[in-house]
């Protein structure tokens, strides 16, 4: 009996193994649907459509986007987890859906993140600027902005996207880092634009924000740029610090981009997807649309690597959650 136990749990693998063979062989056999946490035209949109467009000509079968904004991309990912767990729906979510939202806004999930979703690979992250604006307003430095924020307390109002918003993290944590700055948080749900606006009138002075929606107000003149998040100082502006250069490592977001499924997609499905993205990242097509965004490609090396990425990425925001305490909506 005990052999013959062996002998059916090992028909059982040789089955299941075959049956996940031929789900990568078929895959994908349909059109495959990418669900963005967002409407059309921001970042997290570009990204999943120029994606979605390569994809569709590697693998020979139409990949579409989806648009489902709200409640913080708990819409988005509570869709793409209740859909069968077969690789044809995806979803592309940013650092603050997909790390900030599952921790901050736990209550609020009817699912269990950490079990219902599996990352497949990291894409692009995207610079950011620590800004500070021209009007009536003379910090043209970092140690500049603190010693102003100092000698000014409660003066000081930074714009964000939203409250709880990874901008509004990163200004709030910047403060602490800085030596508890009292600044004050206003938030702008028009999004960058937005914020821009309110520095431009001079109704806020400081602010991070991504070098793709503000870069043309630097060149311009309109705002100054104090420093650059980012791995290293950009082409485009090689006399900006990097916050790490200024001191402040860890201290503002590289929105990254990554891309998910449902858990319990088969392996060999993932596995098709993860390795036709990868590829699609390296293409001149990819490079040159992602290159004019000012976006870094930053795919992982494998999926085993991209759950240690996710696991990192949570990590690193549990700590700043903790550490900085901001009313959410």
């Amino acid at each position: 009996m005990k052999r013959l136990g062996i002998v059916a749990a090992a028909l059982c693998c040789l089955v299941a193994g075959a049956a996940f063979g031929q789900a990568a062989d078929k895959y994908p056999s349909k059109q495959v649907k990418i669900i963005v946490p967002y409407g059309p035209g921001g970042a997290t949109d570009i990204v999943a459509r120029i994606l979605a467009d390569q994809l569709g000509k590697s693998l020979g079968q139409s990949f579409y986007v989806e648009n489902k904004p709200g409640a913080f991309g708990i819409v988005a990912i509570e869709e793409m987890v209740r859909s069968p767990a077969d690789g044809y729906t995806l979803m592309i979510g940013n650092v603050s859906t997909n790390a900030i939202t599952p921790i901050i806004y736990a209550q609020k999930l009817n699912f269990d993140y950490l079990k219902d979703v599996v990352p497949i690979t990291d894409t692009v992250d995207i610079p950011a600027f620590l800004l500070a604006t021209t009007k009536n307003f003379d910090v043209k430095s970092v140690p500049e902005l603190i010693a102003y924020a100092k000698k000014n307390p409660g003066q000081v109002r930074y714009g964000t996207v939203g409250s709880g918003s990874y901008p509004h993290y990163d200004m709030a944590y910047f403060a602490k880092r800085a030596g508890d700055l009292d600044m004050i948080a206003i938030p702008n749900k028009s999004g960058a634009s937005g914020v821009i606006n309110d520095m431009l009138t001079g109704s806020t002075q400081a602010a991070f924000l991504n070098v793709a929606s503000s870069a043309p107000q630097v060149k311009a003149g309109s705002v100054r740029a104090l420093a650059v998040v980012n791995h290293a100082r950009l082409p485009e502006f090689p006399d900006l610090p990097t916050m790490q250069e200024v001191g402040f490592p860890g201290v503002g977001t590289i929105a990254w981009q990554g891309l998910f499924a449902p858990a319990g997609t088969p392996k060999p499905v993932l596995q098709v997807i993860f390795d036709a993205t990868v590829a699609a990242l390296k293409t001149p097509e990819v490079v040159g649309a992602f290159q004019k965004q000012t976006f870094n490609i930053v795919p992982n090396a494998s999926l085993a690597d991209a759950k240690t990425w996710l696991a990192n990425e949570m990590t690193t925001w549990r700590t700043i959650t903790s550490e900085v305490k901001i009313e959410t909506e």
